[in-house]
């Protein structure tokens, strides 16, 4: 297809022109989370031709996802794709001049460097903080933009982070102080997911191509009680441990490797480095009912929870949040 005939309308847009799309075409973005959030980003990048697309999650399609999760179908949850795999279908389909490449993972410090090499921007489709905190310290310590969103309930906000430029994420809210509040808490409305992923990617797009009209502000607003409120950046708080002490404290060695999902009762184990599927389909078919497919294997057990398997090692245990249930049940069916 004709780059300019795709892109025809995008480059008649003066900040854009020509120009800013060769320079979309050759630049490089990374996603993690490929949710909500993740996959209206992911379909605008892909569709306004940002040349490499990376996208990273750790879960699989489940039907309460297709509420608001733009890119899965029916089908998705029918074969319980992995996220990043289904997305990477979709997206590969929408345009064959970017190069899409879903990765199925749980991002932490150990892999974080791996997976943010080469990249030009980062944006978050996350779901919890704690990613976040991480994405906003390796992006500060790599001198990388960080897109910031998140989205629950009719609430919304957003704003890009550049290292050295603007102050960071941990300039605004603290460790411990983000309110616990989440999707599967209180719920959310899909209108405003789209908003604050269309601000992000704007901002993103703006960055890419060499725009001086950056946002510098966080944005905050609830689209139901039409409340906007716009938090514009002064100078960075004098001891925050990443943007000023340069300490980065996401990215210290933290050996807990189980997870509590707040809200979905899931508690994640991340303590092997690969699953046989295979293997573990023989071993848990005599406990348990299992559907194995390709990226996973899910063994619905008697008591009422679930066990889910990925090949890079994580187990998911489904039906409680209880941590210490979820060892034992650990324990009981895969071993400490």
């Amino acid at each position: 297809m004709d780059v300019n005939e795709r892109y025809s309308r995008q480059m008649l847009f003066s900040p854009i022109g020509e120009e800013g799309q060769r320079k979309l075409s050759q630049s490089h973005a990374l996603i993690v989370g490929m949710g909500a959030l993740g996959t209206v980003l992911a379909n605008h990048l892909v569709r306004a031709g940002v040349g490499f697309v990376r996208v990273i999650d750790r879960d699989y399609v489940e039907k309460s996802n297709l509420q608001r999760q733009m890119l899965f179908t029916e089908k998705d949850v029918e074969e319980a794709l992995p996220k990043a795999v289904a997305a990477e279908q979709k997206l590969s389909l929408i345009n064959s001049d970017v190069k899409v490449e879903g990765i199925v993972s749980d991002v932490t410090l150990h892999n974080i460097d791996e997976f943010i090499q080469g990249m030009d921007i980062v944006l978050d489709g996350t779901d919890n903080f704690q990613t976040r905190f991480l994405l906003n310290d390796i992006c500060f310590k790599k001198g990388i933009p960080f897109v910031y969103g998140g989205a629950v309930s009719s609430r919304g906000m957003s704003a890009l982070f550049v290292p050295g430029e603007t102050p960071c994420l941990r300039c605004f809210i603290k460790e411990g102080e983000t309110g616990g509040q989440t999707c599967d808490m209180i719920g959310v409305i899909s209108p405003v997911v789209d908003i604050v992923a269309s601000y992000q990617v704007v901002e993103a797009m703006k960055y890419l191509v060499g725009a001086k009209e950056q946002r510098r502000s966080l944005i905050t607003f609830d689209v139901w009680r039409h409340h906007t409120y716009e938090l514009k950046f002064t100078s960075p708080e004098k001891e925050c441990p990443t943007c000023q002490q340069k300490k980065y404290p996401a990215l210290e060695m933290n050996k807990d490797e189980v997870t509590s999902l707040c809200g979905r009762e899931t508690v994640q184990f991340h303590m092997r480095k690969t699953f046989d599927l295979n293997d573990w389909e023989t071993r848990l078919s005599k406990v348990a009912t299992v559907q194995k497919t390709p990226f996973l294997l899910r063994a619905q057990l008697g008591e009422g929870e679930k066990i889910v398997l990925f090949t890079d090692g994580r187990a998911l245990i489904q039906g409680t949040e209880d941590v210490v249930k979820a060892k034992a049940i650990y324990s009981k069916y895969i071993g400490l």
